[in-house]
């Protein structure tokens, strides 16, 4: 198969969570595991950093792999979704995967994938643990897709596990209670394994301290923990919050030589060794334009914060969301004094425009519906003046079609 036709056959095989939302949500771990032992269990053969948490996993998992980078380290980085091109999931030393390693991984495993009736993710999970284990790295920095417990992920036994941050997401799947959600991102706690959390909360701190102590896991709460301020070359001012974690993950790894130094240039190099997107990313001057992936509550309301703190005449913003998230429970955050650009992204589970734009005008939000994506970033780009400021976010999908 070609490279295309390969991608076809992975996302129309079974259904695929970004795109289908809960129906595709496999919460068990058989499937996995029957795959990694055709495969001849490839996890086993390079060490680890296990990363989860609601917001934050996804930047200090490309912290961790650009820091380790720095130390000369040969680092592989599991990531999800994906923005532009499928192989942004799988990555060592910031290079992507070659297309010809997965038209190959999938020749050469389809009847097993179709018999054993794999999922998308199992599937990636599978072809980047086996592509890590083929090019012998130092070690992995693998981000859960979906919670923790139950992700497929979690064959792994890593040297430390982080868990960056719990708000409300997914509640359909992972529990209505931060409490629930907790115990399902601490599912990444191995016995004897140190873990880090990012984040204290009152509600969820119980939960990993029990589940720690019932595995003989040493835990750290890096929000206790005092550091240096060091210099990030992304511009998110949450980032703050994801480098403590991500410095206390560090300080537990045995055996690894990171220097100051390395620090220092692996967080003002985190984009250039690994072309990370979609976080605060910059896209324009003259009007400024910012794209952000933040998608739930706890996310966007630290975003909005920061661009309410910009300096502008006119603030535009581009939104669209999928069908299942809580719209209504999130407008409190958006600013009145915004223009607005509704869309629906291009996925089955993207929230209708106009249905968008009601539940808006509801609260007397100004703006109209743009039946694209771009046909509403490009609205925005020819209204916005050269000092007016563009905000694109609300979903990965809304930011990806930009990009």
């Amino acid at each position: 198969m070609t490279y295309k036709k390969t991608l076809d056959w992975m996302f129309s095989q079974l259904p695929v969570y970004q795109n289908k939302g809960k129906i595709a949500f496999n919460a068990k771990m058989d499937g996995i595991i029957s795959l990694s032992n055709h495969l001849d269990n490839p996890h086993e053969r390079f060490k680890s950093i296990h990363v989860a948490g609601t917001n934050g996993k996804g930047s200090s998992s490309h912290i961790l792999a650009s820091i380790l980078q720095e130390a000369g380290y040969k680092v592989g980085l599991y990531t999800s979704p994906h923005l532009k091109d499928f192989r942004e999931r799988i990555r060592i030393n910031g290079k992507k995967i070659g297309k010809k390693r997965v038209i190959d991984f999938i020749d050469a495993n389809k009847s097993f994938l179709e018999n054993h009736k794999l999922s998308f993710f199992e599937m990636t999970v599978g072809m980047a643990f086996s592509y890590f284990a083929a090019k012998n790295v130092d070690i992995a920095i693998i981000e859960v897709g979906l919670g923790g417990r139950l992700d497929s992920t979690n064959i792994i036994t890593p040297e430390v596990s982080l868990i960056t941050n719990i708000g409300f997401d997914h509640t359909d799947m992972l529990g209505d209670t931060l409490a629930k959600i907790a115990v399902e991102k601490a599912g990444i706690i191995k016995e004897h394994v140190p873990v880090i959390i990012s984040e204290f909360n009152v509600e969820t701190a119980p939960v990993f301290i029990q589940i720690a102590k019932e595995l003989n896991a040493e835990i750290t709460f890096a929000e206790d923990m005092t550091y240096q301020e060091y210099k990030i070359g992304l511009l998110g001012s949450y980032q703050k919050k994801n480098i403590k974690g991500v410095l206390a993950t560090l300080g537990k790894l045995v055996n690894f030589k990171i220097e100051e130094q390395h620090i220092t240039q692996g967080l003002k190099k985190v984009v250039d060794n690994t072309s990370l997107m979609g976080r605060w990313q910059q896209l324009g001057d003259s009007p400024t334009i910012i794209c952000d992936t933040a998608h739930n509550k706890e996310g966007l309301s630290i975003v909005l914060n920061q661009v309410l703190e910009q300096k502008y005449d006119q603030l535009h913003i581009v939104i669209g969301f999928v069908k299942d998230k809580d719209v209504s429970g999130i407008l409190t955050m958006f600013p009145k004094n915004a223009i607005y650009y509704f869309c629906k992204p291009k996925i089955s589970r993207g929230l209708d425009e106009k249905v968008l734009a009601e539940i808006f005008h509801q609260l007397n939000f100004e703006g109209e519906a743009y039946k694209s994506v771009n046909k509403a970033f490009k609205a925005a780009q020819k209204q916005a003046g050269s000092t007016d400021f563009i905000y694109v976010g609300g979903s990965n999908f809304v930011v990806s079609e930009v990009l």
